[in-house]
């Protein structure tokens, strides 16, 4: 004898019942990894990318990354440039006005302290290394400070013992660009052309100073030979 049973009443009575009193909560088996702004992987446990946002951190802690690099200026003023009309006014210092120090229209001061703060509940070495986007022709090869920033990454990309690594910018493109160029240059001698032609992926064909900066600069760099990296071909 066969049973019949109303599966559609039933169903809608569990439904009815589930909604009325206990929320459906669906939540998902596997976490959400995402990666920050043009993520790519430079050279085995080498990573570049754009600054990391809070929904970056879970990625870069599967990563397990032991040191950072940010080659940028987020909470740094810019350098001033000098205008035609910046004169003295007459009758010495009476009459001038205090300069109102500028407001953080983006918010970039907190952006840098919220990401500090993040890290500092973390094993990861950060450094901040003062690099200003480069705006004028060869600027880079007028900025000691931009030349400084670019030698302490590459001496510390130059001890495995600070592996995995993370260097990243503000976007992940032109300053980023420069430091693996130098990397794949000095460390690895590649030709110009490839290097070129990485550069040109993430930079979007910009910009030929920073390419000519990369062919023409070669900067004295300190190591100890027993912590060079698999891939170092000095």
């Amino acid at each position: 004898m066969a049973l019949n049973i109303d599966s559609s009443n039933a169903t809608l009575w569990n439904c009815s019942h589930q909604r009325q009193n206990d929320p459906l909560n669906i939540s998902s088996p596997r976490a959400n990894y995402v990666p920050p702004l043009n993520f790519s992987l430079v050279e085995d446990e080498i990573y570049r990318s754009g600054f990391p946002m809070p929904i970056n951190y879970p990625f870069l802690q599967q990563l397990k990354i032991k040191t950072i690099i940010y080659l940028g200026d987020l909470g740094e003023e810019k350098p001033k440039k000098k205008a035609k009309d910046d004169k003295k006014p007459k009758g010495g210092d009476e009459g001038t006005k205090e300069k109102k120090p500028k407001k953080d229209k983006h918010g970039t001061t907190e952006i840098l302290e919220n990401y500090k703060a993040w890290i500092a509940t973390t094993d990861i070495n950060f450094h901040h290394l003062v690099m200003h986007s480069s705006q004028e022709p060869f600027i880079l090869n007028t900025q000691e400070g931009a030349q400084t920033a670019l030698i302490g990454a590459l001496s510390l990309m130059l001890d495995k013992r600070n592996f995995p690594i993370l260097i990243h910018s503000n976007k992940g493109k032109h300053r980023i660009g420069v430091l693996v160029g130098l990397m794949r240059k000095i460390f690895q001698g590649w030709c110009m052309s490839g290097i070129f032609e990485e550069y040109e992926k993430f930079a979007m064909g910009k910009s030929e100073y920073d390419l000519e900066f990369i062919e023409l600069w070669q900067p004295e760099l300190a190591y100890e030979e027993a912590h060079l990296p698999e891939f170092v071909r000095i």
